[in-house]
């Protein structure tokens, strides 16, 4: 799809393309869509990502709490979008031993008591082990800092599924 597409899209059609860039989130799609029309997907990206940042803490909280767990409850009952099984099947998630699976559920609880959200990680940019060793080092991070990887993430996440929507050679 062409970014002049995007441009004249009606503000449903927008939000059901672009409603899940941030998983579950499509009041940001609803946001951004006062932003067109845009120059190019960067200017796509930087309205979603200026919308983000000017969220407050709990408002960043709130949105980081709609990423599923990674290889979690979700995944196991084939209920997570057709995104995230993606992003987690790249990453080799879907595929754990026992062991492993053993190990991200345990980190992923311990995370998500610690933090009050869960881990987030762009998984496309990474593997299971790569992974487990971030979601263990992450522990021992104070919240404040793991608000902020989480949102860095999220912005990374959204970019590439931004560009498996868009072109990224088209602009105005």
């Amino acid at each position: 799809m062409l970014i002049t597409e995007v441009n004249k899209m009606r503000f449903k059609e927008f939000i059901r393309l672009f409603g899940n860039v941030i998983e579950s989130c499509p009041l940001v799609a609803a946001t951004v869509w006062s932003d067109l029309p845009v120059r190019n997907l960067e200017s796509l990206q930087t309205s979603i990502e200026e919308f983000v940042d000017q969220l407050s803490s709990a408002g960043k909280v709130g949105m980081l709490r709609c990423l599923p767990d990674l290889a979690g409850r979700l995944a196991a009952a084939g209920q997570m979008s057709d995104d995230s099984k993606l992003e987690q099947k790249a990453a080799g998630l879907d595929d754990l031993t026992p062991s492993e699976k053993s190990q991200i559920n345990s980190l992923n609880k311990r995370y998500k008591d610690k933090f009050g959200f869960p881990f987030v990680i762009c998984a496309r940019e990474n593997k299971k082990d790569a992974i487990l060793k971030g979601l263990a080092q992450r522990l021992n991070n104070e919240k404040d800092q793991e608000i902020r990887i989480g949102v860095s993430e999220v912005k990374k996440i959204c970019w590439l599924r931004l560009t498996s929507i868009v072109s990224t050679k088209s602009s105005l």
